[in-house]
Protein backbone atom coordinates (compact mmCIF):
# COMPACT_ATOMS: atom_id res chain seq x y z
CA UNK A 1 0.00 0.00 0.00
CA UNK A 2 1.60 3.43 -0.73
CA UNK A 3 1.99 5.92 1.62
CA UNK A 4 -0.39 8.79 2.14
CA UNK A 5 1.55 12.21 2.26
CA UNK A 6 0.99 13.72 5.75
CA UNK A 7 -1.20 15.86 6.51
CA UNK A 8 -0.80 17.37 9.43
CA UNK A 9 2.32 18.25 11.35
CA UNK A 10 3.24 18.03 15.23
CA UNK A 11 6.02 20.04 16.16
CA UNK A 12 7.95 20.25 19.62
CA UNK A 13 10.00 23.08 21.16
CA UNK A 14 12.78 20.80 21.30
CA UNK A 15 13.16 20.57 17.46
CA UNK A 16 10.94 16.81 17.72
CA UNK A 17 8.57 16.57 14.86
CA UNK A 18 5.29 14.07 14.43
CA UNK A 19 4.01 13.94 10.92
CA UNK A 20 0.64 12.33 10.49
CA UNK A 21 -2.89 12.78 8.58
CA UNK A 22 -4.57 15.97 9.66
CA UNK A 23 -8.52 15.97 10.45
CA UNK A 24 -10.82 18.56 11.72
CA UNK A 25 -10.13 22.53 11.09
CA UNK A 26 -7.22 23.41 9.36
CA UNK A 27 -4.68 25.78 10.27
CA UNK A 28 -2.18 25.95 13.03
CA UNK A 29 -2.23 26.70 16.53
CA UNK A 30 0.25 26.45 19.51
CA UNK A 31 -0.34 25.43 23.53
CA UNK A 32 1.06 22.77 26.23
CA UNK A 33 0.60 19.14 25.43
CA UNK A 34 -0.16 16.71 27.90
CA UNK A 35 -1.48 13.03 27.63
CA UNK A 36 -5.10 11.37 28.78
CA UNK A 37 -5.13 7.82 29.99
CA UNK A 38 -8.88 7.98 29.70
CA UNK A 39 -10.14 4.69 27.33
CA UNK A 40 -14.09 6.89 27.10
CA UNK A 41 -15.13 10.72 27.05
CA UNK A 42 -12.98 12.26 24.70
CA UNK A 43 -15.87 14.86 24.28
CA UNK A 44 -16.02 15.72 27.66
CA UNK A 45 -12.59 16.12 27.90
CA UNK A 46 -12.33 18.22 24.43
CA UNK A 47 -15.20 20.47 26.34
CA UNK A 48 -13.49 20.36 29.35
CA UNK A 49 -12.76 23.90 30.42
CA UNK A 50 -9.53 22.81 32.28
CA UNK A 51 -7.57 22.08 29.15
CA UNK A 52 -7.45 25.75 27.89
CA UNK A 53 -4.24 26.49 26.65
CA UNK A 54 -3.88 22.53 26.16
CA UNK A 55 -3.38 20.28 23.08
CA UNK A 56 -4.11 16.46 24.17
CA UNK A 57 -2.30 13.31 23.17
CA UNK A 58 -5.16 10.24 23.83
CA UNK A 59 -3.00 7.00 24.82
CA UNK A 60 -6.24 4.79 23.83
CA UNK A 61 -6.32 4.68 20.32
CA UNK A 62 -9.94 4.39 19.15
CA UNK A 63 -11.15 8.06 19.28
CA UNK A 64 -14.36 8.46 17.52
CA UNK A 65 -15.92 5.18 17.60
CA UNK A 66 -19.14 6.77 19.73
CA UNK A 67 -19.45 10.18 17.96
CA UNK A 68 -20.18 13.29 19.66
CA UNK A 69 -23.74 14.53 20.81
CA UNK A 70 -25.22 17.53 22.59
CA UNK A 71 -25.47 15.68 25.71
CA UNK A 72 -22.03 14.83 26.57
CA UNK A 73 -20.77 18.27 26.73
CA UNK A 74 -19.30 19.76 29.57
CA UNK A 75 -19.44 23.36 27.80
CA UNK A 76 -21.38 24.61 24.59
CA UNK A 77 -17.73 24.40 22.66
CA UNK A 78 -14.21 22.74 23.21
CA UNK A 79 -11.91 24.34 24.92
CA UNK A 80 -9.00 21.93 24.31
CA UNK A 81 -6.59 23.86 21.62
CA UNK A 82 -6.33 20.28 19.69
CA UNK A 83 -6.08 16.54 20.23
CA UNK A 84 -3.59 13.87 19.40
CA UNK A 85 -4.20 10.49 18.13
CA UNK A 86 -2.98 6.99 17.37
CA UNK A 87 -5.50 6.37 14.68
CA UNK A 88 -7.61 7.85 12.59
CA UNK A 89 -10.68 8.90 14.34
CA UNK A 90 -13.06 6.06 13.53
CA UNK A 91 -16.45 6.46 12.49
CA UNK A 92 -18.94 6.64 14.91
CA UNK A 93 -21.31 3.42 15.80
CA UNK A 94 -23.36 4.52 18.89
CA UNK A 95 -27.07 5.05 19.09
CA UNK A 96 -25.98 7.95 20.83
CA UNK A 97 -23.85 9.38 18.31
CA UNK A 98 -25.12 12.63 16.61
CA UNK A 99 -22.30 14.20 14.73
CA UNK A 100 -18.91 12.55 13.59
CA UNK A 101 -16.10 13.39 15.84
CA UNK A 102 -13.99 14.71 12.31
CA UNK A 103 -17.42 17.34 11.50
CA UNK A 104 -17.66 18.60 14.77
CA UNK A 105 -13.82 19.53 15.38
CA UNK A 106 -13.90 21.03 11.84
CA UNK A 107 -17.24 22.89 13.43
CA UNK A 108 -15.26 24.22 16.49
CA UNK A 109 -12.27 25.46 14.50
CA UNK A 110 -10.17 22.68 16.26
CA UNK A 111 -7.38 20.54 14.56
CA UNK A 112 -6.68 17.03 15.26
CA UNK A 113 -4.02 14.84 14.25
CA UNK A 114 -3.69 11.12 13.56
CA UNK A 115 -1.49 8.49 12.49
CA UNK A 116 0.91 9.49 15.74
CA UNK A 117 3.21 7.23 17.67
CA UNK A 118 1.15 8.27 20.98
CA UNK A 119 3.73 5.53 22.86
CA UNK A 120 6.61 7.37 21.77
CA UNK A 121 5.07 10.70 22.55
CA UNK A 122 4.07 9.69 25.92
CA UNK A 123 7.20 8.45 27.32
CA UNK A 124 8.43 11.68 26.04
CA UNK A 125 6.14 14.02 28.08
CA UNK A 126 6.79 11.72 31.41
CA UNK A 127 10.39 11.85 31.03
CA UNK A 128 11.12 15.60 29.36
CA UNK A 129 7.62 16.82 31.62
CA UNK A 130 4.95 18.63 29.36
CA UNK A 131 5.93 20.19 26.02
CA UNK A 132 5.12 23.30 24.32
CA UNK A 133 4.29 22.58 20.54
CA UNK A 134 2.63 24.12 17.37
CA UNK A 135 0.06 21.93 15.43
CA UNK A 136 -0.59 22.13 11.67
CA UNK A 137 -3.48 21.02 9.46
CA UNK A 138 -2.58 21.40 5.86
CA UNK A 139 -4.43 19.09 3.26
CA UNK A 140 -1.90 19.27 0.98
CA UNK A 141 0.89 19.11 3.44
CA UNK A 142 2.95 21.68 2.98
CA UNK A 143 4.43 23.07 6.39
CA UNK A 144 7.00 25.76 6.57
CA UNK A 145 9.45 23.50 10.18
CA UNK A 146 11.22 26.33 10.95
CA UNK A 147 8.41 28.99 11.66
CA UNK A 148 6.37 25.75 13.57
CA UNK A 149 8.97 25.50 15.65
CA UNK A 150 9.55 28.82 16.30
CA UNK A 151 5.90 28.95 17.63
CA UNK A 152 6.44 26.44 19.39
CA UNK A 153 9.10 27.94 21.59
CA UNK A 154 7.38 31.50 21.89
CA UNK A 155 4.13 29.92 23.49
CA UNK A 156 4.36 31.40 26.84
CA UNK A 157 3.23 28.34 28.91
CA UNK A 158 0.72 27.89 31.40
CA UNK A 159 2.82 29.38 34.58
CA UNK A 160 1.86 33.06 35.63
CA UNK A 161 -1.45 33.15 32.80
CA UNK A 162 -4.74 33.33 34.59
CA UNK A 163 -6.88 31.55 32.14
CA UNK A 164 -10.01 30.97 34.23
CA UNK A 165 -11.12 34.99 33.20
CA UNK A 166 -11.26 33.48 29.45
CA UNK A 167 -13.58 30.45 30.30
CA UNK A 168 -15.84 31.76 33.06
CA UNK A 169 -19.22 32.84 32.51
CA UNK A 170 -19.85 36.66 31.64
CA UNK A 171 -22.98 37.18 33.97
CA UNK A 172 -24.04 34.84 36.70
CA UNK A 173 -27.40 32.48 35.95
CA UNK A 174 -29.49 29.66 37.54
CA UNK A 175 -28.67 25.93 37.12
CA UNK A 176 -31.26 23.09 38.18
CA UNK A 177 -30.31 20.19 35.80
CA UNK A 178 -29.13 16.95 37.76
CA UNK A 179 -27.38 13.95 36.74
CA UNK A 180 -28.26 11.60 34.12
CA UNK A 181 -31.08 9.20 34.89
CA UNK A 182 -32.39 6.50 32.84
CA UNK A 183 -34.06 5.92 31.17
CA UNK A 184 -34.89 9.60 30.95
CA UNK A 185 -32.12 11.74 30.89
CA UNK A 186 -31.94 14.89 32.80
CA UNK A 187 -33.88 15.98 35.04
CA UNK A 188 -34.58 19.28 36.23
CA UNK A 189 -34.83 20.16 40.33
CA UNK A 190 -37.45 20.96 41.79
CA UNK A 191 -38.39 22.46 45.01
CA UNK A 192 -36.15 24.65 47.91
CA UNK A 193 -32.74 23.18 48.16
CA UNK A 194 -29.72 24.65 49.82
CA UNK A 195 -28.43 27.96 48.73
CA UNK A 196 -25.24 27.44 46.76
CA UNK A 197 -23.09 30.10 44.60
CA UNK A 198 -20.74 28.25 42.52
CA UNK A 199 -18.00 30.57 41.44
CA UNK A 200 -17.55 29.37 37.48
CA UNK A 201 -13.41 28.68 36.88
CA UNK A 202 -14.22 26.89 34.33
CA UNK A 203 -16.79 24.23 35.86
CA UNK A 204 -18.16 21.54 34.06
CA UNK A 205 -22.13 21.40 33.67
CA UNK A 206 -21.41 17.44 35.29
CA UNK A 207 -20.32 19.34 38.30
CA UNK A 208 -23.16 21.71 38.33
CA UNK A 209 -25.39 18.54 38.06
CA UNK A 210 -23.87 16.87 41.09
CA UNK A 211 -24.95 19.34 42.94
CA UNK A 212 -28.38 19.98 42.08
CA UNK A 213 -28.49 16.58 43.06
CA UNK A 214 -27.56 16.33 46.19
CA UNK A 215 -30.44 18.69 46.64
CA UNK A 216 -28.41 22.53 46.03
CA UNK A 217 -30.29 25.18 44.25
CA UNK A 218 -27.40 26.72 42.51
CA UNK A 219 -26.50 30.58 40.89
CA UNK A 220 -23.48 30.37 39.37
CA UNK A 221 -21.29 33.92 39.20
CA UNK A 222 -17.95 34.55 37.26
CA UNK A 223 -14.72 34.32 38.26
CA UNK A 224 -14.43 37.82 39.27
CA UNK A 225 -17.16 37.63 41.46
CA UNK A 226 -16.47 39.54 44.61
CA UNK A 227 -17.54 38.81 47.88
CA UNK A 228 -20.01 41.18 48.44
CA UNK A 229 -21.54 39.49 44.82
CA UNK A 230 -21.24 36.37 46.98
CA UNK A 231 -22.98 37.41 50.16
CA UNK A 232 -25.57 39.41 48.11
CA UNK A 233 -27.35 35.91 47.03
CA UNK A 234 -27.36 34.77 51.11
CA UNK A 235 -25.94 31.44 50.15
CA UNK A 236 -25.86 28.42 52.75
CA UNK A 237 -22.28 27.72 51.41
CA UNK A 238 -19.75 28.52 48.52
CA UNK A 239 -18.51 26.20 46.00
CA UNK A 240 -15.45 26.87 44.18
CA UNK A 241 -14.84 24.99 40.38
CA UNK A 242 -12.43 23.36 38.45
CA UNK A 243 -10.59 25.69 35.57
CA UNK A 244 -7.18 25.72 33.73
CA UNK A 245 -4.26 28.10 34.19
CA UNK A 246 -2.24 28.88 36.84
CA UNK A 247 -3.78 28.97 40.30
CA UNK A 248 -1.51 31.58 41.76
CA UNK A 249 -2.25 33.99 38.78
CA UNK A 250 -5.93 33.54 39.29
CA UNK A 251 -5.83 34.13 43.03
CA UNK A 252 -4.50 37.50 42.43
CA UNK A 253 -8.53 37.97 42.35
CA UNK A 254 -9.73 34.76 44.09
CA UNK A 255 -7.79 34.52 46.86
CA UNK A 256 -8.90 37.52 48.37
CA UNK A 257 -12.56 36.75 47.94
CA UNK A 258 -12.28 33.33 49.70
CA UNK A 259 -10.23 35.03 52.52
CA UNK A 260 -13.20 37.83 52.53
CA UNK A 261 -16.12 34.88 52.41
CA UNK A 262 -14.28 33.13 55.13
CA UNK A 263 -14.15 36.34 57.21
CA UNK A 264 -17.61 37.27 56.97
CA UNK A 265 -19.16 34.22 57.14
CA UNK A 266 -18.70 30.34 58.34
CA UNK A 267 -20.99 28.85 55.64
CA UNK A 268 -19.30 25.21 54.17
CA UNK A 269 -16.89 26.42 51.34
CA UNK A 270 -16.42 23.26 48.69
CA UNK A 271 -13.52 23.53 46.05
CA UNK A 272 -12.58 21.05 43.09
CA UNK A 273 -9.46 21.26 41.14
CA UNK A 274 -8.63 24.91 40.74
CA UNK A 275 -11.17 25.22 43.08
CA UNK A 276 -9.32 22.98 45.52
CA UNK A 277 -6.10 25.14 44.67
CA UNK A 278 -7.07 28.34 45.13
CA UNK A 279 -8.60 27.32 48.89
CA UNK A 280 -4.77 26.22 49.52
CA UNK A 281 -3.77 29.58 48.63
CA UNK A 282 -6.57 31.38 50.25
CA UNK A 283 -5.34 28.97 53.57
CA UNK A 284 -2.01 29.79 53.25
CA UNK A 285 -0.17 27.33 51.12
CA UNK A 286 1.89 27.13 48.11
CA UNK A 287 1.10 25.87 44.96
CA UNK A 288 3.09 24.60 42.12
CA UNK A 289 3.67 23.17 38.29
CA UNK A 290 3.72 19.54 38.15
CA UNK A 291 5.87 17.92 35.21
CA UNK A 292 3.35 16.24 33.21
CA UNK A 293 0.47 16.50 35.41
CA UNK A 294 -2.41 14.28 36.00
CA UNK A 295 -4.94 13.20 33.15
CA UNK A 296 -6.79 10.04 32.92
CA UNK A 297 -9.68 8.03 34.98
CA UNK A 298 -7.50 5.55 36.44
CA UNK A 299 -6.03 7.64 39.26
CA UNK A 300 -6.04 5.69 43.04
CA UNK A 301 -6.39 8.60 45.80
CA UNK A 302 -6.20 7.26 49.45
CA UNK A 303 -8.83 9.41 52.26
CA UNK A 304 -6.59 9.50 54.85
CA UNK A 305 -9.10 9.21 57.78
CA UNK A 306 -10.96 6.17 56.14
CA UNK A 307 -8.02 4.34 54.39
CA UNK A 308 -10.21 4.08 51.55
CA UNK A 309 -9.00 4.57 48.20
CA UNK A 310 -10.91 5.49 44.97
CA UNK A 311 -10.57 5.36 41.65
CA UNK A 312 -10.42 9.28 40.29
CA UNK A 313 -10.79 10.98 36.93
CA UNK A 314 -8.42 13.88 37.36
CA UNK A 315 -7.19 16.94 34.86
CA UNK A 316 -4.72 19.07 36.43
CA UNK A 317 -0.96 20.33 36.05
CA UNK A 318 -0.69 22.12 38.86
CA UNK A 319 -1.46 20.89 42.62
CA UNK A 320 -1.24 22.26 46.38
CA UNK A 321 2.70 21.57 47.81
CA UNK A 322 1.71 19.71 50.93
CA UNK A 323 4.53 20.86 52.55
CA UNK A 324 3.39 24.58 53.03
CA UNK A 325 0.07 23.49 54.42
CA UNK A 326 -0.65 25.68 57.64
CA UNK A 327 -1.35 24.69 61.55
CA UNK A 328 -4.72 23.81 61.58
CA UNK A 329 -4.95 22.91 57.95
CA UNK A 330 -5.21 19.29 57.39
CA UNK A 331 -3.89 17.12 54.15
CA UNK A 332 -7.43 14.37 53.65
CA UNK A 333 -6.15 12.59 50.35
CA UNK A 334 -3.40 11.21 48.63
CA UNK A 335 -2.72 10.38 45.06
CA UNK A 336 -0.77 6.72 45.10
CA UNK A 337 0.49 7.48 42.33
CA UNK A 338 3.44 10.02 43.23
CA UNK A 339 1.84 10.90 46.93
CA UNK A 340 0.96 14.44 45.49
CA UNK A 341 -2.12 16.24 47.90
CA UNK A 342 -5.73 15.64 46.65
CA UNK A 343 -7.83 17.10 49.54
CA UNK A 344 -7.81 19.84 52.62
CA UNK A 345 -9.53 20.70 54.72
CA UNK A 346 -9.39 23.32 58.08
CA UNK A 347 -9.68 21.15 60.57
CA UNK A 348 -12.36 23.77 62.87
CA UNK A 349 -14.47 24.73 59.84
CA UNK A 350 -16.24 23.23 57.23
CA UNK A 351 -13.93 24.18 54.74
CA UNK A 352 -12.63 21.74 52.41
CA UNK A 353 -11.62 20.80 48.74
CA UNK A 354 -10.14 18.01 46.63
CA UNK A 355 -7.64 17.93 43.51
CA UNK A 356 -9.74 14.92 41.39
CA UNK A 357 -13.27 15.01 39.82
CA UNK A 358 -15.38 13.60 41.94
CA UNK A 359 -18.07 14.25 39.35
CA UNK A 360 -16.41 12.47 36.29
CA UNK A 361 -17.15 8.80 37.76
CA UNK A 362 -14.74 6.77 36.90
CA UNK A 363 -15.41 4.75 39.71
CA UNK A 364 -18.02 4.95 39.10
CA UNK A 365 -19.36 6.27 41.93
CA UNK A 366 -16.41 6.42 44.21
CA UNK A 367 -16.09 10.07 45.04
CA UNK A 368 -20.03 10.95 44.62
CA UNK A 369 -20.00 11.17 48.86
CA UNK A 370 -18.03 14.47 48.37
CA UNK A 371 -21.53 15.93 46.93
CA UNK A 372 -23.65 14.63 50.01
CA UNK A 373 -21.33 16.11 52.88
CA UNK A 374 -21.15 18.94 51.42
CA UNK A 375 -24.90 19.25 51.41
CA UNK A 376 -24.87 17.44 54.75
CA UNK A 377 -22.51 20.52 56.11
CA UNK A 378 -24.83 23.47 55.04
CA UNK A 379 -27.74 20.76 56.98
CA UNK A 380 -25.77 21.20 60.09
CA UNK A 381 -24.79 24.79 59.93
CA UNK A 382 -28.76 25.83 59.36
Amino acid sequence: MPRRTPTACLALADGTLFHGRGFGATGRTTAELCFNTSMTGYQEIMTDPSYAGQIVTFTFPHIGNTGVNPEDEETAAPFAEGMVVKWDPTAASNWRSAEELDAWMTRHGKIGIGGIDTRRLTRAIRKQGAPHVALAHDPEGRFDIETLIAEARRFPGLVGRDLARDVSCLQSYRWSGMRWDWPHGYLEREGAGHRVVAIDYGAKRNILRCLASAGCDVTVLPATATAEDVLAQNPDGLFLSNGPGDPAATGKYAVPMIRDVMAKSDMPIFGICLGHQLLGLALGAETQKMGHGHHGANHPVKELATGKVEITSMNHGFTVDAQTLPRGVEETHVSLFDGSNCGIRLADRPVWGVQHHPEASPGPQDSFYLFERFAAAMTDAA
